[in-house]
């Protein structure tokens, strides 16, 4: 898989995600990572981490994925307001969430724990 543009990656999944996410109502985790999975399904990505975090006094899904291998490989972080609303959809070069900077750390421990095994 050739590297996609940061942005046209984003614009892709967002695309993809829109007719996906309620619009006016609390989401729970669970459908949260169901409406994830079948994104990253279509762009043949892989969940890393997902977790529930306060930013900026609303709360948040927040879910760290990876697209592609090797020196291809691009990582996304997928924001959804537990109040529901839009999904965001950012690479993680392009964002300002705290939890960016977890995300390619993550990464690269997983990539240590399956060189080591």
């Amino acid at each position: 898989m050739d590297a996609l543009d940061d942005k046209v990656l984003e614009s892709t999944l967002a695309e993809s995600l829109a007719d996906l996410v309620p619009d006016e109502k609390t989401v729970s985790e669970d459908e949260f990572v169901e409406v994830v999975g079948g994104a990253l399904e279509a762009v043949g990505g892989t969940l890393l981490f997902k977790m529930c975090v306060q930013n900026e006094g609303e709360g948040q899904h927040v879910a760290a994925a990876s697209v592609g291998d090797g020196g291809n490989r691009q990582f996304l972080l997928l924001t959804l307001p537990t109040g529901g609303g839009a999904l965001k959809v950012e690479t993680i070069s392009r964002s300002s969430n705290p939890v960016a900077g977890i995300a390619a750390a993550y990464a690269g421990l997983m990539d240590a724990f399956k060189t080591a095994a």
